[in-house]
């Protein structure tokens, strides 16, 4: 029959090209052979070395080199993935940032009359019961009732408490009345010392709605603090409830907080300022927002051709209690970033002119596997809420807020609202303040794993401030600036301005150099390849050659030598356990059988001449003798089946 066109292919290259096992029968031959016939100059040495002492010297030179090659090696693979910096210096002309300016008062205080009475009446209670002093001993700026009330339910669940002794017996300031409470006692400035007497200890306590023995409480050491931090956890409870509209009109507007405006020597208005809504800090005017696809740039460093601005902050419309100190807070940041004004803004004080200098500088790291950072956060499982470009305080909030929405079931009102959240109140949610300071203590001790998640960004800006300040305006000029300033606001101001109600600022470049700090791959594959190259061949006399050598000897011939031997041992033990079930005793000559003959062997590459010596014979087969000649093919056989007339005759004579 006859045979298929793919067979016949596959029959030749077997024919041609056979697939052949490692020649040496055991692992010992094989290190002999490869000893004797590598290009590595030690291995050699080791077997033709004549005596133990030179024989042992050379493998301990041999295998001291190979220690020496794989820890340089290794040395060289952890280099690559190491990266140098370069910082390079350019002097153009440089986009203007974006600078976000806030009153540190966020919302008028007599505008929020309304809102905040029954809040205001405790504070002024709890301040009478625990400092002995009424409003007509403090100097409390603004009125807003008359506080003889007791206050709500809500203001009455959670009182300022009185701690005596560091214990838990305590002072409620609506009742007078001292009692003992439970909870675990949490300090929350810690840092700074009580040398006072230890009944000054103000706090609070919170309980889980859910479950009242569930308590955590709540100290501070300064008075001060302790009456900030309840009334600040108060005044988010009312402001949650308000909408964002309402919050704007109750906020300064850009007219009321811009008296004068010059950049880059030219003189700018409230059209080159953008209204960002702050939760704690209300009404805030980004300069130079790129909104309208505009950025503005400078050609020319130092203060004349910066952003400078005078502005009017109306200290006497202060909250008391919300705020101690006066002026503004700025934070100089690039277009597309998230001003965290709250964090890392900077302050700026009355009654005084400040110069922010800047210098310029963009950085960019490597990401994986140089560095563990992210190029757009899109690889971070975290919801970005800022609508900006990723950045680590983005995450963290972000991962804090989707927590807080998970396990308190409302979101935190300082930080924007996930999709289908509202924020939190007592009304709605009266546990969230209990689940707030307990999710916030394991977001510190970095429990929630925020810290874990979150990466920080493999390029960003920054804007380096160097802050100077001095008195504004001097006494020689101070009444007729006043005046001006007065005359310019016009109808909006029917008095003489008080210089603490003023703050002069200054925002400009210090020079027009722009770092650029950019990190490389210290090694490239090349390199890498080639210092691999350098060490095996300083060591071993070694090239690419000489490792696929040791490749194939050490692994694959190795591995061959293995398996078959074991494959062999398994076919051994097979074959004894079927010949015991059959009753039939197993043959000594078959536990002497090998070679390439041998029914046994299930290799079918043939023996060496080494192996091919060793191999015993079956003793059931005969000797191996030369066969006699076949004598049939010494017969004549003739050619020709009819014999000539002419050699008949010849044999007849």
């Amino acid at each position: 029959a006859a045979m298929a066109p793919g067979k016949k292919i596959t029959a030749r290259i077997k024919r041609t090209l056979p697939v052949r096992g490692p020649q040496a029968p055991t692992l010992s031959e094989l290190m002999r052979w490869y000893c004797l016939n590598t290009n590595t100059h030690g291995c050699r040495r080791i077997v033709v070395s004549r005596g133990r002492l030179r024989r042992f010297l050379w493998i301990l030179l041999t295998l001291s080199a190979v220690g020496l090659i794989i820890w340089q090696c290794a040395e060289l693979l952890m280099n690559y993935y190491s990266a140098s910096v370069s910082v390079t210096v350019q002097f153009q002309k440089l986009p203007f940032p974006a600078v976000t300016i806030c009153n540190i008062n966020p919302y008028k205080y007599s505008a929020m009359k309304d809102y905040l009475s029954e809040l205001d009446k405790e504070t002024k209670k709890a301040l009478e019961t625990f400092y002995g002093f009424s409003e007509g001993k403090s100097k409390v700026r603004r009125s807003v009732d008359e506080w003889n009330s007791s206050g709500s339910e809500f203001f009455q669940q959670i009182p300022l408490l009185k701690f005596e002794d560091f214990s838990k017996t305590v002072t409620d300031f609506h009742s007078g009345q001292k009692r003992k409470i439970e909870g675990s006692v949490f300090h929350k400035d810690s840092s700074i010392v009580n040398s006072g007497d230890s009944n000054d200890i103000i706090g609070f306590q919170l309980c889980d709605a859910n479950n009242s023995s569930e308590c955590a409480l709540y100290t501070f050491s300064s008075g001060v603090n302790a009456i900030q931090e309840w009334y600040k956890l108060h005044y988010m409870n009312i402001m949650a409830q308000i909408p964002l509209e309402t919050k704007e009109k109750l906020s300064y507007s850009a007219d009321d907080l811009l008296l004068t405006c010059f950049f880059d020597g030219l003189s700018c208005d409230k059209r080159h300022f953008t209204l960002f809504h702050h939760p704690l800090h209300g009404n805030c005017y980004t300069f130079n927002s790129g909104e309208n696809g505009t950025v503005l740039s400078t050609s020319t460093g130092g203060s004349e051709y910066g952003l400078q601005v005078v502005l009017y902050i109306d200290e006497a419309d202060y909250n008391p209690f919300l705020v101690t100190s006066t002026g503004a807070k700025i934070i100089v940041h690039d277009q597309n970033e998230y001003p965290f004004i709250e964090d890392i803004g900077t302050e700026i004080e009355p009654a005084a002119v400040t110069s922010i200098g800047m210098h310029f500088t963009q950085s960019r790291k490597l990401s994986k596997p140089y560095s563990d950072c992210t190029e757009t956060g899109a690889d971070i499982p975290v919801e970005n809420l800022y609508n900006k470009s990723y950045s680590l305080q983005i995450c963290l909030h972000s991962c804090f807020q989707k927590a807080m929405v998970d396990s308190c079931g409302c979101a935190q009102y300082a930080q924007p609202l996930p999709a289908g959240a509202e924020y939190c109140n007592y009304k709605k949610n009266p546990n969230w303040m209990y689940c707030y300071y307990k999710l916030h203590e394991k977001f510190v001790k970095e429990q929630l794993g925020c810290q874990q998640i979150c990466k920080d960004a493999c390029s960003f800006k920054e804007w380096a401030l160097t802050t100077s300040i001095a008195q504004w305006p001097s006494a020689a000029s101070e009444d007729w600036m006043l005046r001006v300033l007065s005359w310019d606001k016009g109808q909006k101001i029917n008095k003489k301005l008080n210089k603490t109600d003023l703050v002069n600022l200054m925002v400009f470049y210090k020079d027009l150099n722009e770092r650029f700090i950019s990190e490389n791959p210290a090694n490239t594959l090349v390199i890498l390849l080639s210092n691999f190259g350098g060490q095996l061949g300083l060591w071993m006399s070694c090239s690419v050659v000489c490792v696929i050598e040791i490749i194939e000897v050490f692994f694959i011939d190795s591995l061959s030598i293995v398996m078959r031997r074991q494959w062999q041992k398994a076919k051994k033990w097979w074959n004894n356990r079927q010949q015991e079930r059959s009753g039939k005793p197993p043959q000594a000559g078959d536990l002497e059988r090998q070679g390439h003959d041998n029914p046994v062997c299930i290799d079918e590459d043939l023996p060496t001449f080494n192996t091919a010596l060793r191999l015993p014979l079956p003793q059931e087969s005969p000797l191996p003798r030369t066969p006699p000649p076949n004598y049939s093919t010494l017969r004549l056989e003739t050619a020709f089946t009819e014999q000539l007339p002419d050699t008949l005759e010849l044999g007849q004579h």
